[in-house]
């Protein structure tokens, strides 16, 4: 079992922007999610573990590596998938893999042979290990990206907004790529897609401005909010009047009309209906209501 504590980790920019706010998780195997909207501070979280930049104060540590005092040893057992992953233009799959099977300290070509071709097949892509990895789709690129991240049997793999731009059936795949890895390891999922966590994650945490205001499971958070969340098709012109008189955790557009979720602890009547709460309404009430559930 392998486990990453952080510990009131703060982090702020020459522009005066707080990114992390006296951060403090304790993540074990498995997939974990960390969701936020974007300028949450997930990717200065994830860069700060990945030993890309550091933080003001605070610890981090993974087993029995100290992330800050021991870049070089973390960074042999981590695998980082960034939100831009860039190849290198004309170079095949099997050739970027081995290059950077070189860079990560697998010297032996027989073995480094073995190592590229077992994670092309790993990630579904030996057919095209010729190709050219410029003329890849999203998702055939985000797969030569986990397999880089799995080179060197990694205890920490970080993989930050992953699914943005892949169509659904490339997601899919991505899903359940993520899901086979994160079985023996910790797999941290950085992003702002619900969906993401809701497929993949048994532990997660919620961001916003630099803060973790949830963590725990997915369906404790859905537990808290039951009996709490009511909905009604409104009038767009009405969509202010509604957002001053009660806990507007979220609104969307249904057949060209605006539908608004609340929080309440009392059924309000005005024609709202009570309804079953979702991940999405956990994560909108917690970024957008002060004092819900923190």
């Amino acid at each position: 079992m392998h486990k990453l504590t952080i510990n009131n980790l703060t982090k702020t920019y020459p522009n005066g922007v707080k990114a992390l706010d006296n951060i403090s998780i304790e993540i074990t195997n498995g997939m974990f999610g960390l969701l936020g909207p974007n300028g949450a501070g997930k990717s200065s979280l994830m860069r700060t573990l990945a030993t890309l930049q550091e933080a003001d104060s605070g610890t981090a540590t993974l087993n029995d590596i100290d992330i800050f005092k021991q870049p070089n040893e973390l960074r042999k057992v981590l695998g980082y998938l960034p939100q831009e992953f860039g190849v290198y233009p004309r170079i095949t799959a099997e050739q970027l893999l081995d290059h950077l099977a070189i860079l990560k300290g697998v010297t032996n070509t027989k073995e480094r042979k073995e190592l590229v071709n077992y994670l092309l097949d790993k990630v579904n892509l030996y057919e095209k290990r010729n190709k050219s990895v410029k003329g890849f789709s999203g998702g055939m690129k985000q797969r030569v990206g986990i397999a880089q991240a799995l080179i060197g049997n990694p205890k920490l793999i970080i993989v930050d907004e992953p699914t943005a731009g892949l169509d659904p059936g490339e997601r899919n795949r991505f899903y359940n790529l993520l899901a086979e890895v994160g079985q023996e390891v910790i797999v941290i999922l950085s992003t702002h897609i619900v969906d993401d966590v809701r497929e993949l994650c048994t532990k997660m945490a919620i961001m916003n401005l630099g803060n973790i205001v949830y963590q725990g499971t997915p369906q404790n958070a859905i537990d808290d909010l039951n009996g709490k969340i009511y909905q009604k098709m409104v009038p767009r012109e009405a969509l202010q009047n509604y957002a001053d008189n009660y806990a507007v955790i979220s609104n969307k557009m249904v057949g060209g009309q605006p539908l608004i979720h609340i929080y309440s602890d009392v059924h309000p009547n005005e024609g709202f209906e009570p309804i079953a709460p979702n991940l999405e309404d956990v994560f909108f009430s917690k970024i957008n209501i002060k004092n819900v559930l923190v």
